[in-house]
């Protein structure tokens, strides 16, 4: 409990080990909730309950793979024994195979689905079993650019995305027929600094990378929080998410092609690599990788869209004002001017009829 009487939140991030999730686990926790981790790796979840600790909060590690149902489901349980009632529950864990797709295999395609669409349904489903008879709660769903506009060798990573984004759609009317106050939010990411570049599965030449520009977990992460904060339906992060949606829209054709041309070799450095080398796909590296992945040269640690964002409605307000004034500029003068016109007309035409009578 926080030192005011008032409960501390409570929140569960899956992924929470390395990555956007890690920097999220900081993050909730510079604000003094408790927090549920979930991931596969047990020293990841360790690093991360040793400094939501730090911070003053408390952590309870479960090491889950959210593949399984069952693990998920015994998780939340956990969670909610521990520490209290879920008021926030935070879907991000995700596997990727980089590789074009005729070269993926079956099983591959399987534990991308499994974990990067199948575990968000899981958790969500899990957070609404507890959240629905309080009527209260938030979910988060960690999304990304890609939900909407596809890439070349991430065909598996891509559908799951756009699979998530389905189902919650379904799910929100679903919870709108329902009346219930349980809000569902999807936060969409550009492309960010985290260490799936070193340990995702890929049959491409050279070292796989985000495309950019990149920006740093702790953008992310605090986007994060401020959507478990604001009922927002959707929540951009990043200038290139918004064109990459907003293109999609207009020009699906058009990007296919650019794609087509940049996609490849955006996605990798210079740096050749093993295709043999060790992998997280079907079990966790060992080793703690925290949140950034190799990537920091250059990588943008704020977000002017996403301040944009948050701003909207006193941007809008701001905009309306200033056009409403140089409007008045504009025309309200020329109108003045034309009036103040009119009746010097009316009082020459006055004068000169008296004159006509006198004479």
């Amino acid at each position: 409990m926080k030192s005011n009487g008032r409960r501390s939140r409570v929140v569960v991030i899956t992924g929470a080990s390395a990555g956007v999730g890690r920097a999220t686990v900081r993050e909730f926790a510079r604000q003094g909730a408790w927090i549920g981790l979930i991931a596969r790796s047990r020293e990841g979840l360790e690093g991360a309950r040793r400094e939501v600790e730090a911070a003053g909060g408390r952590a309870v590690a479960l090491p889950t793979d959210v593949a399984h149902p069952e693990q998920v489901e015994a998780a939340a349980a956990a969670v909610e024994r521990q520490l209290g009632p879920i008021d926030v529950w935070v879907n991000n864990a995700m596997v990727s195979v980089l590789s074009p797709a005729m070269q993926i295999t079956p099983e591959e395609f399987r534990r991308v689905t499994d974990v990067t669409y199948l575990g968000y349904v899981y958790g969500t489903l899990a957070a609404l079993r507890r959240m629905q008879p309080r009527d209260h709660g938030v979910i988060v769903q960690v999304g990304s650019a890609l939900a909407y506009r596809s890439i070349p060798l991430q065909s598996a990573y891509c559908g799951a995305k756009h699979a998530v984004q389905g189902f919650v759609d379904s799910l929100r009317s679903e919870l709108i027929h329902d009346g219930s106050h349980v809000h569902i939010t999807t936060v969409q990411l550009p492309a960010v600094n985290t260490p799936q570049f070193s340990w995702i599965k890929s049959r491409m030449p050279r070292h796989p990378q985000p495309v950019p520009p990149i920006y740093q977990p702790e953008v992310i992460a605090r986007a994060i929080c401020w959507a478990s904060h604001n009922r927002r339906r959707e929540v951009c992060v990043g200038l290139p998410t918004v064109k990459a949606i907003v293109g999609n829209k207009f020009i699906p054709g058009l990007l296919d092609r650019y794609l087509a041309w940049i996609g490849y070799g955006a996605q990798q450095t210079d740096e050749p690599i093993d295709s043999n080398r060790p992998h997280n796909l079907f079990a966790p590296l060992p080793g703690d990788y925290g949140a950034h992945g190799r990537f920091d040269e250059g990588a943008r640690e704020a977000s002017l869209q996403f301040w944009m964002n948050r701003r909207r409605a006193w941007l809008g307000a701001g905009l309306a004002g200033v056009a409403a004034y140089v409007a008045y500029r504009m025309y309200g003068r020329q109108d003045d001017h034309s009036r103040d016109h009119r009746s010097v007309s009316v009082s020459d035409q006055g004068i000169r009829m008296r004159e006509e009578t006198d004479e």
